[in-house]
């Protein structure tokens, strides 16, 4: 484009544009410019007296100068980035409007856009929306969780999903309800903005916050100042991909913080290491287990109150650095890959403007340990006479009947929170020792238990194909045929197993001890292909942190409960002893020999 070009473009944003469309000739004009720099700098003489048009100002700037560097290279920004470039998602609320008053579902580009106010058109599975929240650190008030309840109800399927995330999703709403739903859970006290797409997702954080007998911090403060700012903060919706950001607190029950961009880790920082003795949060970055990797232990140390400083100002590089034409490679991790941990932490302490604290060997106390079944049964409180109690959620699904119960329970035997966890179930807290019978009769009243075994009690599946276009699996009802084995196999120990419907691994299926990845099996030429899994052993989080290995490819749905019992015997006859765990069993074990017990096992 010549300088002649450029004038017509210029006087146009002074004309009568709307401020998307200003937007929008602002970063084009902006990345020509950028591209004739570029020239200048080879040797190419800039015409005497040319102007320069004025750069991107405002919320979006940082990440309409990201996209204009990409373009001034000679690349390509990848379909949403064109999407955000051409109209910004919080500016399209009007159409949605528009849209919900004529039930009208959107065309890929709103599609996109309307996930970051948490609407998903999830078609062909369902011809309907699902609606994400936002809840910080997981935690629910009993009057919300029985109004979500009732909008489950009038605007969606009658029923809840608890998610991996410590977050609740509403399906099948129609798309005249699409904007009564999300102004409703605002009503409410909650909402949905910018919990899809291209954004910061649902803060997790430690489920016994404020409560655990062990923990060094109590979660809830941090996750909140987090959860704020993101929500008044424009800027930081310029993402070239999702983000996720996790706090542990050292609590009983694990929070998977390394496999979020970034993992706030409690630690015990010992006296006489050139720091201030007491809890630090220890920085670790860029976890993204579907993309085999877990958060790295940066060497940082972060004082609490500076947790949400040094967050915004991780995303802000992540912003400026990361990746706009290739979706697949568009997460932190591979910004820390490309440029090396060092290089961003300068980057950070650019943008923190002062230096970063580091660990030294033997600074820091180890982490207590976990308990890998805190999040089901009786547990007391740090409160003296006052326990939490884990309720065992099937696959994640919550009925509105069973919703409304627990939000009754919760008000009348508990101190009125439900505390939502990674592991797709809930905590009712607060409930004294002598009411604890009470509520143990009325959450089997409504068809739910706290106490399970050791298949069911580590059981966790993704939305699948019912409801999800990307997943290949049934995946919550291919877990309930292979909660079967508890008919089969008596297990003295905790077993984890994760069905995800496809390559996000919604569901974790890398850092299970069993974890299965759905496929399609093609059983023979002339046949359709049916639904299946890869299955994968060895998994693990935390001090234990590993992908699972492959051990059996291509497995029908039909054939996976009793594949997983195989697995089952194999490690019960196999173990080195009662205490050797499945975990341990399986690493101990190359995969060959794996697979070796587990088909002898097919053949008794």
């Amino acid at each position: 484009m010549s300088e002649a070009d450029l004038k017509p473009v210029a006087a146009a944003q002074a004309g009568d544009f709307e401020p998307e469309q200003k937007r929008y000739l602002e970063g084009f004009v902006a990345g020509v410019q950028i591209a004739k720099a570029a020239k200048n700098v080879a040797g190419a003489a800039a015409p005497a007296g040319a102007t320069l048009p004025p750069e991107p100002t405002g919320p979006d700037a940082a990440a309409l100068k990201a996209q204009s560097r990409v373009l001034a290279a000679g690349g390509k920004l990848s379909d949403p980035e064109k999407f955000k470039r051409e109209q910004h998602p919080f500016d399209t609320y009007e159409r949605l409007k528009e849209h919900a008053a004529k039930g009208e579902y959107p065309k890929p580009p709103d599609n996109f856009r309307w996930r970051f106010f948490g609407l998903f058109y999830v078609a062909p599975n369902q011809n309907s929306y699902m609606c994400r929240l936002r809840i910080p650190n997981g935690i629910v008030k009993a009057a919300q969780f029985a109004g979500l309840a009732d909008l489950a109800e009038r605007y969606g399927g009658g029923y809840a999903h608890v998610t991996t995330r410590a977050n609740l999703q509403i399906r099948e709403v129609e798309a005249h309800n699409a904007v009564a739903m999300i102004e409703a859970i605002q009503d409410l006290g909650l909402c949905s903005r910018g919990s899809g797409a291209d954004n910061i997702r649902n803060v997790t954080g430690t489920p016994t916050a404020g409560i655990d007998p062990q923990e060094l911090i109590d979660t809830r403060p941090y996750a909140r100042e987090w959860h704020f700012h993101i929500l008044n903060d424009r800027s930081l919706y310029g993402l070239p991909r999702k983000f996720n950001v996790a706090f542990d607190g050292a609590g009983t029950i694990p929070v998977l913080e390394d496999t979020n961009d970034i993992g706030f880790q409690a630690v015990q920082v010992n006296d006489g290491f050139g720091l201030t003795p007491g809890v630090w949060f220890k920085l670790c970055l860029g976890g993204i287990t579907g993309h085999r990797d877990f958060a790295r232990d940066t060497g940082v140390l972060v004082l609490p109150q500076d947790a949400c400083k040094v967050a915004d100002a991780v995303v802000r590089v992540f912003i400026d650095h990361g990746n706009r034409t290739d979706r697949t490679k568009a997460r932190l991790k591979y910004v820390l890959d490309a440029m090396g941990v060092e290089k961003f932490l300068g980057l950070l302490e650019e943008k923190l403007g002062r230096r970063l604290d580091r660990a030294t060997p033997g600074a820091v106390a180890p982490r207590p340990a976990f308990d890998r079944t805190a999040h089901l049964g009786i547990h007391p409180q740090e409160q003296n006479g006052l326990n939490w109690i884990g309720v065992v959620v099937p696959v994640g699904r919550l009925s509105v009947a069973q919703m409304r119960g627990l939000a009754e329970i919760a008000r009348d035997l508990g101190d009125g929170d439900l505390r939502l966890t990674v592991w797709q179930n809930l905590l009712i807290s607060g409930v004294p020792t002598g009411k604890v019978p009470a509520a143990k009769e009325r959450i089997e009243a409504l068809g739910l238990a706290i106490e399970t075994n050791a298949i069911r009690s580590g059981l966790i599946a993704c939305t699948g194909n019912t409801g999800c276009k990307f997943a290949a699996s049934d995946t919550k009802r291919h877990a309930e045929e292979i909660a079967w084995c508890e008919t089969r196999v008596t297990l003295d120990t905790p077993v984890n197993i994760h069905l995800t419907g496809c390559h996000h691994s919604c569901a974790q299926h890398f850092v299970s001890e069993i974890g299965l990845l759905a496929c399609k099996v093609q059983a023979n030429d002339d046949a359709d292909p049916v639904e299946g899994y890869h299955i994968l052993v060895g998994g693990g989080f935390g001090p234990y942190a590993a992908l699972g290995r492959e051990l059996y490819r291509d497995v029908t749905a039909e054939e996976a409960p009793r594949t997983v019992e195989r697995i089952l015997k194999a490690y019960l006859t196999h173990r080195a002893s009662r205490e050797e765990s499945f975990l341990a069993f399986a690493r101990r074990h190359e995969i060959d020999a794996l697979k070796a017990m587990t088909d002898r096992e097919a053949a008794e």
